[in-house]
């Protein structure tokens, strides 16, 4: 875009009509250039993932501001008077009991060892037992069969398959922490191991995964059977990505039950074999 030349008041004065006219038409097609630039290059700066096809990633750490629709109240913020109060209350059957004898008067030092307890002031903590892996062993019994000649051994539970393995509730525990709170299988792991001073592998999250999955298989059938048979059925799909992919997660709901499921694939077509 070629610069116009500068020109002072008092030159201006010395222009002709013809001319004067002439630099102010220049001037306003460069303003409308310039104003063109300024609106290209402010799309582009409002340019983001969720109105373009730019990725994600490019949208930087700032998140968008949101405008809140609520109107204010009036009211401090905090518990509002007459609201009821939502804290600890005394257990009347505490777990443990400590008591924090008193040998000696703190105002003037007299021993107060022998004499009788009026009565007591109580507070109460609440807190959670160390916790440690706890190992069971096993043992099945072998005897002698003197009729059939044979040394014969009792049987093992059916989850105690291994010589050395992890039992249900940490599996449970595991998969609960990956699965539901998304934490990574990795900080799963570790997070297993800061507790407990056992962490396991990255396989075996995994398979406690599986193993969660088989097991509700069962309510989930009954779950569908449940809600073909209901009147009502509020269907709805969300897009969502699956190792990188956009596929559908599909849900199925009444009143009282929900069933979630996931598809490569939206519409009827797809919730139906959901």
């Amino acid at each position: 875009m070629a610069s116009l030349p500068r020109f002072d008041r008092k030159q201006l004065e010395q222009l002709d009509k013809e001319t004067l006219i002439d630099l102010v038409l220049r001037l306003q097609d460069h303003l409308d250039e310039l104003s063109q630039r300024v609106k290209l290059l402010e799309d582009q700066v409002a340019k983001q993932s969720r109105n373009s096809s730019k990725p994600p990633s490019s949208d930087g750490l700032a998140k968008p501001k949101t405008r809140s629709l609520r109107r204010s109240a009036g009211r401090k913020p905090g518990g509002q008077k007459g609201h009821p109060g939502h804290t600890l209350e005394m257990s009347a059957h505490p777990d443990h009991f400590e008591i924090h004898r008193l040998s000696q008067c703190p105002h003037c030092a007299s021993d107060l060892s022998a004499v009788a307890v009026n009565d007591h002031v109580c507070r109460q903590v609440y807190d959670v037992p160390p916790v440690q892996i706890e190992v069971t062993e096993h043992r099945a019994e072998r005897k002698y069969c003197a009729r059939c000649q044979r040394c014969v051994q009792a049987a093992f539970p059916h989850d105690v398959s291994q010589p050395v393995q992890y039992g249900a509730r940490l599996k449970a525990q595991a998969s609960y922490l990956n699965t539901y709170h998304f934490i990574p299988i990795a900080r799963t792991c570790e997070l297993l191991g800061d507790l407990y001073g056992h962490a396991p592998a990255w396989a075996w999250v995994a398979e406690a995964n599986q193993a969660v999955e088989a097991g509700c298989e069962p309510a989930l059938v009954e779950l569908q059977r449940q809600l073909r048979q209901a009147r009502v059925v509020h269907c709805d799909e969300s897009g969502f990505r699956v190792e990188g992919q956009l596929h559908w997660l599909h849900s199925a709901s009444t009143e009282w039950l929900t069933y979630f499921g996931w598809h490569r694939k939206r519409g009827q077509e797809a919730m139906q074999r959901v």
